[in-house]
């Protein structure tokens, strides 16, 4: 018997370029931005200007009052998940439940639950909050809710390690399939912080970027010469992992194999991006799946569209890769920063060409910085290329980094 993998075989996706896998990658192609002046009542005196806002109904998605226990991130992890159980064709009620087991990430945890809760506090001096308050804005609740909703009984775990989060989910329940813990994880991340209690904090740190003068919808521009800061967003991927056997006896369809992974801390800096925390994680993502640089076809940046950032990691790149070929793109020029939800929800982007042959783009990078020298895929996605491989980047405040490698199946 061979070597246990895990295959990928379903998808989910909550997003501001779509709320389905489909409408995620048609807006990626087209390299449309889901990014958009916000309107007041989200903003308020927060000074921010522009984020990456989900089109939302949760009566679309949920029946009768279940939506009003359900703080927004948990309602956008749920709704992912199902998709992702849905596309892959796994049914909990048939499978064994204890083997079946959910990691998930997010960063802010419910922070609709926790300003709603500070109004009532500290705007109307009214104690009585409501009832489920904690359950609701805990950070684990999104991902607790998705075991509860589907019965999954084996591992769990919540990951919180800001932008890293559910990439750092994604990697370590692929690591539990491989250890024997678990014959499929639902493995993902979502983040719903565009509240103004958390603007406004973000807004103190000076890293978010203005609305750009001509056009809202192109404020985000990493790599570009003019990039003022990161754009927010909000959603949330979900990925079925399984071991391969598992999926192949039940004739699952496998989008990719979920190969690398590299986790490593900074230890230096509590928001300073450091290149060798980077260029670990890459090596040791790498050295996991037995690849060399260039059978790399994408790399998926983690590209936030800071000043320092973007710099930092095209060093880190050039430092693993050399002066290669290999395309990179940020997708967050289109959904913005999901910050605990980044991770999944780029890892997703960057299985695209897995799937349609096309590499999205870094939307607005009209004017390179050549701090930034790589090979980028600007404005235009590329298409016709299905690599033999690719990696997406997370890096996270704390110097927290991770890297996934994915394979084509």
């Amino acid at each position: 018997m061979g070597a246990r993998r895990v295959a990928v075989t379903g998808i989910g996706i909550i997003s501001a370029l779509g709320i389905n896998l489909d409408e995620f990658y048609r807006s990626l192609a087209a390299a449309r931005s889901g990014v958009q002046r916000l309107p007041e009542e989200v903003t308020l005196g927060s000074g921010v200007q522009v984020g990456a806002l989900v089109a939302w109904d949760p009566a679309v998605h949920f029946k009768g009052p279940e939506a009003g226990s359900l703080d927004r991130v948990a309602q956008f992890a749920l709704t992912a998940a199902g998709q992702a159980l849905a596309a892959s064709g796994l049914d909990p009620a048939t499978a064994d439940r204890n083997r079946l087991g959910v990691y998930w990430g997010t960063g802010m945890g419910g922070a609709h639950t926790l300003e709603g809760a500070y109004k009532s506090v500290y705007g109307k001096n009214d104690f009585r909050l409501r009832p489920l308050s904690v359950v609701m804005a805990m950070s684990n609740a999104a991902g607790s809710n998705v075991a509860v909703k589907w019965g999954l009984r084996g591992p769990f775990a919540n990951f919180s390690t800001a932008c890293s989060s559910s990439a750092m989910a994604i990697g370590e329940a692929m690591h539990a399939i491989l250890a024997g813990r678990a014959d499929a994880m639902i493995a993902g991340g979502s983040e719903a912080l565009l509240v103004p209690g958390m603007l406004a904090a973000w807004q103190a740190l000076r890293t978010l970027s203005p609305a750009d003068a001509g056009d809202a919808a192109a404020s985000c521009k990493p790599f570009d010469k003019r990039r003022g800061g990161l754009v927010l967003g909000e959603g949330a991927a979900a990925l079925v992992l399984e071991e391969e056997s598992h999926a192949r006896a039940r004739g699952a369809t496998i989008h990719a194999f979920l190969t690398g992974y590299g986790n490593t801390c900074d230890a230096a800096h509590m928001s300073k991006p450091d290149r060798d925390g980077q260029v670990r994680a890459m090596t040791q993502a790498l050295a996991e799946s037995g690849l060399r640089p260039d059978a790399i076809g994408y790399i998926n940046a983690h590209g936030t569209a800071t000043i320092v950032g973007d710099a930092v990691e095209c060093e880190a790149i050039r430092a693993v890769f050399g002066n290669s070929e290999t395309p990179v793109s940020s997708t967050k020029s289109m959904h913005g920063h999901l910050l605990g939800g980044a991770g999944a929800l780029e890892l997703a982007a960057a299985l695209m060409p897995f799937k349609e042959g096309v590499i999205p783009p870094t939307a607005n990078l009209e004017q390179p910085d050549p701090a930034c020298a790589v090979r980028h895929v600007a404005r235009v996605a590329q298409r016709g290329v299905i690599p033999r491989a690719v990696m997406s980047n997370s890096f996270a405040f704390g110097g927290s980094n991770v890297v996934l490698i994915a394979e084509r199946p």
